[in-house]
């Protein structure tokens, strides 16, 4: 005799969306035990209530045991449902709130990899003024690649986004923040850290081996590296310190974020007169978008800093 085929969701209830949004926040912590500090109920309380969630869908979401937490292709596809879901809730909420011209809800950005050490950063002085003016509003900061940073903005997941300005993606608005300059370096240890620019040829330069990014960069910028010899990658910035400081690498990073090591002794500009390149960042909305108060008004206060 065949197994019994589950019912069809029929609606979706208070409970389920109280169970989807412990399911999301086991997925983004990685597993029961790092999810139980963030849901503030215990391991076996969250083991129970997914599997209340897997009965009432009728669906195995996730492997978990001695080989660790791992989601089912199912429970990938549900994960990104439960994301837009979720997301059109508190649209929904927000739009709602925004009748009575009073900041409640939440905002959701998206960030590039360190940029809080910009000195002209203008991002914190606009979520200061932000609270000042909605106490009761949640801000939730994700640090992600400018694609995600993206594709989070458009498909809702995301209210707003900074990225570096590489090519406008069609649906997006982008707005000019501020420039940042990337200089080569390498560290402590390295042959070339006490040799003069005078003395260092070009062509010893670009025989180092180099750390080449992942993410996307302008055309302009992409020459830069074009003529190192890129024996390493990295998909963010850190990536790139992390493979700098072993005193093995030359790579550029921003003058912001490299200026503390700087001032330990740890690093140091080669050729920077010649060997730098200016990006541009800008923040990133999706165009036509429904209305959100909270969200004009974080705008409202960036384009106030500038």
């Amino acid at each position: 005799m065949s197994a019994r085929r589950p019912e069809p969701l029929a609606q979706v209830s208070d409970f389920d969306i109280r169970l989807l949004k412990l399911f999301r926040s086991v997925v983004e912590c990685g597993g029961f035990s790092a999810a139980e500090s963030v849901l503030g109920i215990g391991r076996s309380a969250i083991s129970q209530q997914m599997s209340d969630l897997e009965q009432r869908l009728g669906l195995r979401l996730c492997q978990r045991g001695r080989a660790g937490f791992a989601l089912t292709e199912e429970g990938r596809e549900v994960y990104q449902s439960t994301q837009q879901l979720l997301a059109a809730l508190e649209s929904f909420r927000t739009e709602v709130n925004g009748l009575h011209q009073h900041l409640r809800g939440e905002l959701n950005i998206g960030l590039t990899d360190n940029l809080v050490t910009v000195p002209h950063m203008r991002i914190t002085g606009a979520l200061a003024r932000l609270k000042e003016r909605g106490p009761d509003v949640r801000v939730h900061i994700r640090m992600t690649p400018p694609s995600e940073v993206e594709q989070g903005v458009l498909d809702g997941r995301l209210h707003v986004g900074v990225v570096p300005m590489v090519g406008a993606l069609s649906g997006l608005d982008y707005q000019p923040l501020y420039d940042e300059r990337s200089l080569l370096y390498c560290a402590v240890g390295h042959p070339l850290f006490y040799v003069d620019d005078r003395e260092l040829a070009d062509d010893r330069l670009n025989a180092q081996d180099a750390i080449a990014p992942t993410f996307r960069l302008p055309p302009e910028i992409q020459t830069q590296y074009q003529v190192l010899n890129c024996t390493a990658s990295a998909s963010d910035r850190e990536g790139m310190a992390f493979l700098i400081l072993t005193g093995r690498y030359i790579g550029y990073l921003p003058d912001h974020y490299a200026a503390a090591w700087i001032k330990e002794g740890r690093l140091r500009a080669l050729k920077a007169d010649t060997r730098f390149y200016d990006l541009n960042l800008a923040s990133v909305t999706r165009k036509g978008r429904r209305p959100h108060l909270v969200l004009e008004s974080f705008l409202e206060e960036l384009a106030a800093s500038a």
